[in-house]
């Protein structure tokens, strides 16, 4: 598992006509120009391109975590006409496709003026488009005892005051598991920004890496290598950082505590 991953880190080391002539991982010389070619390649920097990574993942972290949290405290601990209904509706959307909606999204991003912007990556986050995190969060939310929103009600509390005060602050495994996915799957997302951005301003990291392949002509390895490895190293701190969070999350959701 984890040969490739160290095959390419020697690889951003090495010169484009040694990477595919020796199988060895131990690079006969490094050279740090890989790093330096591949970050100015081309006429946008590298930088620019995972800036924009950094800011869509931020901003669909934010909005996954808000919208389905309170979506999934709407289906816990609210009670109106239809819920059930529109809660199995939305856990039958989690057996679509994407591509099945690509289309229909794409003609009402379009009709909306948004395609080449970056709104149809990050606005959808805020509307609880997410059916896996609201129902990993309504899981979470039925192991919390309602006794405390009755005790809360008691004191005068309103439901948005038991959200804010009391479903949070006992959700932070869960939470951090929603930030966690988002934001590396936003982070490694290719097709979304393919679809939608066509302005090499507004590349993410993963259409910056595609750039660096050249199917017509020669391609730059090294550079693309070297590359790979520093759009690893924000999901690689990310996992480090927040595994703890991320494992005690998934364990406990749907569990009785």
């Amino acid at each position: 598992m984890l040969y490739p991953l160290i095959w390419m880190l020697s690889a951003s080391f090495r010169p484009t006509n040694e990477i595919f002539s020796s199988p060895s991982i131990v690079p006969s010389s490094v050279s740090w120009d890989a790093y330096v070619s591949g970050w100015n390649a081309m006429r946008v920097s590298f930088g620019q391109f995972a800036w924009n990574s950094f800011v869509i993942s931020a901003l669909s972290v934010v909005g996954n975590v808000a919208s389905c949290s309170l979506a999934a405290f709407a289906f816990t601990r609210l009670t109106f006409p239809g819920r059930n209904v529109m809660f199995a509706l939305m856990l039958g959307t989690l057996m679509l496709p994407y591509h099945v909606t690509l289309i229909p999204q794409y003609v009402m991003f379009l009709n909306l003026g948004w395609v080449n912007t970056t709104l149809p990556l990050i606005v959808p986050k805020y509307l609880a488009t997410d059916a896996f995190f609201i129902f990993l969060m309504v899981q979470f939310f039925r192991g919390i005892p309602k006794e405390l929103d009755e005790a809360a009600r008691m004191d005068g509390c309103s439901p948005w005051r038991i959200y804010w005060r009391i479903m949070l602050p006992l959700s932070m495994p869960v939470l951090a598991t929603a930030a966690i996915f988002t934001f590396l799957w936003t982070w490694d997302d290719f097709f979304g920004p393919l679809i939608y951005l066509s302005d090499m301003r507004d590349f993410t990291i993963q259409l910056g890496l595609r750039s660096l392949i050249d199917s017509s002509g020669e391609s730059d390895w090294n550079s693309m290598f070297a590359m790979s490895v520093l759009s690893l190293l924000p999901v690689f701190i990310v996992f480090v950082l927040f595994q703890r969070l991320l494992i005690e999350g998934i364990a406990t959701t749907g569990m009785k505590r």
